[in-house]
């Protein structure tokens, strides 16, 4: 099992108001990769740069594929760069792994025909193990869930992550999460903008 694919089943599971927003989960997830790399001793950290080490075999596709496709000469690629060039559009490639896995299936609601689709985890041991790290109170997967909006019990003590490369990956975590909202909130506020000039002519 990786974080990664803990991390999309605690946002399947556990409830979160609003919703995930898909870019959010996709940013936390390349630093959820980022994390078991660094684990795997695949990378270092030299400050915020990702520094190549072995590439050992990582027993998944999705990880294997986010090693292979680290900037391998220096001066590296850092924290930051690595999870927007990664994040893009990764909720849906984890989505996708786990559907064709049979993790997950889609379930369209059975009273409204032209309803979309909503994907909800089966019951499996890799949900299972997502589940117990998370009601464990494991301090990383719940912080990466805290980055995405879910604040759920059980409530970790995130100061005590302050040793090693960890800290430095969930701070870029949380800072473009927190950027990408800032882009939001100003389409949002050029969207009403552009609404009410149409609506005074």
């Amino acid at each position: 099992m990786t974080t990664p694919r803990d991390l999309m089943f605690v946002t399947m599971d556990v409830p979160s108001s609003p919703p995930v927003e898909q870019g959010d989960l996709s940013l936390a997830l390349a630093g959820a990769e980022l994390i078991d790399l660094i684990d795997a001793h695949a990378v270092a950290l030299d400050g915020d740069r990702i520094v190549p080490r072995t590439q050992p075999a990582l027993d998944d596709r999705l990880l294997d594929e986010a090693s292979s496709s680290l900037t391998q000469q220096a001066p590296y690629e850092t924290v930051e760069d690595w999870l927007w060039r990664r994040g893009r559009g990764l909720a849906a490639a984890y989505r996708a792994a786990l559907e064709a896995e049979g993790q997950v299936t889609r379930r369209r609601h059975r009273w409204i025909p032209f309803s979309a689709d909503r994907t909800a985890p089966v019951d499996s041991p890799a949900r299972r193990h997502a589940a117990d790290r998370w009601t464990s109170g494991e301090l990383v997967l719940a912080a990466l869930a805290a980055a995405v909006g879910i604040h759920d019990e059980p409530t970790a003590d995130l100061a005590q992550l302050t040793d090693g490369p960890i800290p430095t990956v969930l701070a870029a975590v949380n800072e473009a999460v927190t950027e990408l909202e800032a882009v939001r909130q100003r389409r949002r506020i050029e969207d009403a903008a552009f609404d009410n000039i149409w609506r005074g002519q």
